[in-house]
């Protein structure tokens, strides 16, 4: 099908209301950039799924992170989406303000260096992401180890997403099919998602991200709903293979292993953590022990915009206290965030 027919029979759907969740805050970003939206009836809806790691990152690890920023001798790393996220007394942002040593890096591997310069100093990395960091994580360890670098240690906050989907599936049962994230899915490959499609009976189409790429792949979800189909489409075949990257793959298997975790706004998720085992198992700081779902400020709905149970905009807070510069909840802080994406994008 042509592009033109495409948006044409899109915008001429006159079928039943369906929602699809865009689980990627990447793919948000890119739907308004396209301005794919302005395409869709109004009974075609796309909401925002658990796919941003800052923004499900509870309140617990927060604080983890600032306990460490403002122990004398100590740094905490951090990459700078983390820096505004809050905590339950404040965001590392506020601890850097308040003393604490903080700071940015870009790459884990910037960690490893700086502990093998600086042995009188303690770091500790905060490990946020999903399967597409995880595996850069691993690298910095397995270095560190090599090395004999003692004074790092790792806060994870390392997720697999699948369990989340399947979550979303269980208790929000007005999804109809999954805009599956790029990013990941490019380490995951294509099999995992099947599972989705056949035990839950959702379609699933996997994009990149340009403009007819998510054309595509929103459409074919539209196709599938209509017909009764099931299947899972790979829509970014240059960069997404049948059975992911197999190395990256590995690498993460050699040295995490599968553990329960919070998601905030969705609670404790069993076998949807990543926890360091085996030989680097020493260079865990505490990981394992944040397990408490700490409540979001009064009146905020990240948790409700994470499971596409609201849109940002109808949050109370949204754009009026809650901005990027001042964030209520975590979905604001990020540029994968779907308040901020939402807030940069509101005109």
């Amino acid at each position: 099908m042509e592009l033109q027919e495409a948006i044409s029979y899109l915008k001429e759907y006159r079928g039943r209301p369906l929602t699809f969740m865009e689980v990627c805050g990447t793919h948000t970003a890119a739907i308004f950039k396209g301005g794919l939206r302005s395409f869709l009836p109004p009974s075609i809806r796309l909401v925002s799924g658990p796919g941003c790691p800052v923004c499900v990152t509870p309140a617990a690890y927060v604080d983890k992170c600032v306990e460490y920023a403002m122990t004398e001798g100590c740094v905490l790393l951090s990459f700078g989406d983390m820096l505004k996220v809050p905590g339950s007394r404040m965001s590392l942002a506020q601890a850097r303000g308040r003393g604490g040593r903080v700071e940015l890096m870009y790459s884990p591997m910037e960690a490893v260096e700086k502990a093998a310069a600086h042995p009188e100093t303690s770091y500790v990395l905060a490990a946020v992401g999903f399967e597409t960091t995880a595996p850069v994580f691993a690298l910095a360890v397995e270095a560190a180890r090599e090395r004999g670098i003692q004074n790092l240690r790792l806060v994870t906050a390392l997720k697999t997403v699948f369990p989340a989907l399947e979550w979303v599936c269980r208790e929000e049962k007005g999804i109809d099919g999954f805009l599956c994230p790029g990013h990941v899915s490019v380490v995951t490959g294509v099999e995992p998602y099947r599972k989705l499609a056949i035990d839950y009976k959702k379609p699933c189409a996997i994009a990149g991200f340009e403009p007819e790429h998510l054309l595509a792949a929103i459409l074919d979800l539209v196709r599938q709903s209509e017909e009764g189909s099931f299947q899972v489409r790979n829509y970014y075949k240059n960069a997404v293979k049948e059975r992911g990257n197999r190395r990256a793959l590995e690498l993460t298997e050699r040295c995490f292993e599968k553990g329960p975790a919070v998601w905030r706004g969705l609670g404790e998720i069993a076998d949807s953590g990543f926890y360091l085992k085996g030989e680097v198992s020493g260079y865990d700081g505490g990981s394992r022990e944040l397990r408490e779902d700490m409540a979001l400020p009064a009146g905020c709905r990240c948790g409700d915009v994470i499971v596409g149970r609201a849109d940002p905009a109808e949050c109370p807070f949204f754009g009026k206290p809650c901005t990027p510069q001042d964030p209520y909840g975590p979905c604001m802080v990020s540029p994968e965030g779907a308040c901020g994406v939402w807030y940069r994008n509101r005109r």
